[in-house]
């Protein structure tokens, strides 16, 4: 099976996107064995990169610089936690979610989001979860 090439641009610089073993940024951790990610082609002076999908190596999302990764990072902690507090399956916390932010299914992933969609996932969730305390049984 031939894998589909994606061109990427990095939205800081410009540059284009390479697809490269995770174990170029991260070292060679256990962890990113057999992960890849779409890296700036300027990195490290440009510290932009997305995971790719183990699958098929589609990117996972838009490039993100250090701030964007980890806002990403803790809009997910975020939806985790009302997930788990709630007892909802992922899809059902992501359908939650499409329905407060506005948004269609395809829209709906922390990987194409910004710091400002992050940070309204991350209060979304919290508010919830301090409005609505989990009952207990």
């Amino acid at each position: 099976m031939k894998m589909k090439k994606y061109q990427i641009s990095c939205p800081y610089c410009g540059s284009p996107a390479l697809c490269r073993p995770a174990s170029m940024v991260h070292g060679s951790s256990t962890l990113e064995k057999g992960r890849y990610l779409y890296v700036c082609s300027r990195w490290p002076e440009c510290d932009a990169y997305v995971a790719a999908h183990k699958k098929d190596k589609s990117p996972m999302g838009t490039l993100a610089n250090g701030n964007l990764r980890h806002k990403r990072i803790l809009a997910h902690h975020a939806l985790k936690e009302l997930q788990n507090s709630r007892h909802m399956e992922k899809w059902a916390a992501y359908l939650w979610l499409q329905g407060k932010l506005g948004l269609n299914e395809g829209q709906t992933h922390i990987g194409l989001f910004s710091e400002q969609m992050c940070d309204r996932v991350i209060f979304l969730c919290r508010q919830t979860m301090e409005s609505y305390p989990q009952m207990t049984a």
